[in-house]
């Protein structure tokens, strides 16, 4: 377990297979048990972003409609599009 996480950049060298190693602290904090990660390939970089699994339910009871129940959709939808104008 990584107490704190040193940020700042790091020269690193790429062996003859392409392969570079990833800072200890930072694959123990960021990457976790997945060890699967998103390589972002730019013009000039790369960005290496670790896969999360995302819970989705998370926050599906905190969107604050301003109404108790929906009982008919049609209704709803026209009182919704006439608060965003």
């Amino acid at each position: 377990m990584v107490n704190s996480l040193e940020t700042g950049v790091e020269v690193k060298k790429v062996d003859s297979q392409g392969r570079l190693i990833l800072p200890a602290d930072w694959r123990e904090s960021e990457v976790g048990e997945s060890k699967e990660l998103y390589l972002i390939k730019r013009k000039g970089y790369l960005k290496i972003i670790p896969k999360r699994r995302i819970d989705l339910t998370e926050n599906f009871d905190k969107a604050d409609l301003g109404v108790e129940t929906i009982g008919s959709w049609k209704e709803f939808e026209k009182k919704f599009h006439e608060a965003t104008k």
